[in-house]
């Protein structure tokens, strides 16, 4: 089974709302799950799991920089956070031959918890409309 093939499996085993939104390519929106926005791609031999988190801020950004690395470091389970353009992002690989349901499960769990729970310490770096 190729790794888009794994990819959709998994994703109708778990029971996740999704939709392809081009090769190779998931979008997960399951609120009910805690999961919006969060792009699945393969691109073997990897799954890249990415979901945008927040525009960097015009101000405070070394503070919140520092603060991305503090919980990378002790507080995520899977994956890490990142800088993509001007935007922070949540990301995770897995390896499309040695992943299996239970470890797309986790990292899905692990980025819907990590979202929930940094809201608040994240929320004071959101820009200010």
């Amino acid at each position: 089974m190729g790794g888009e093939e794994k990819v959709r499996s998994y994703l109708l085993d778990l029971g996740l709302s999704y939709e392809e939104v081009g090769d190779s390519t998931f979008l997960i929106n399951d609120e009910e799950k805690g999961l919006k926005n969060i792009v699945a791609m393969v691109s073997e031999p990897l799954v890249i799991i990415r979901v945008k988190v927040m525009e960097t801020p015009d101000s405070d950004r070394e503070q919140l920089y520092e603060e991305l690395l503090r919980l990378n470091a002790e507080d995520l389970v899977h994956g890490a956070y990142a800088l993509e353009g001007d935007h922070v992002i949540l990301i995770d690989t897995l390896e499309v031959d040695t992943m299996d349901l239970e470890e797309l499960r986790a990292s899905f769990e692990a980025i819907g918890l990590a979202l929930v729970q940094h809201y608040k310490v994240l929320g004071r770096y959101r820009r200010k409309s």
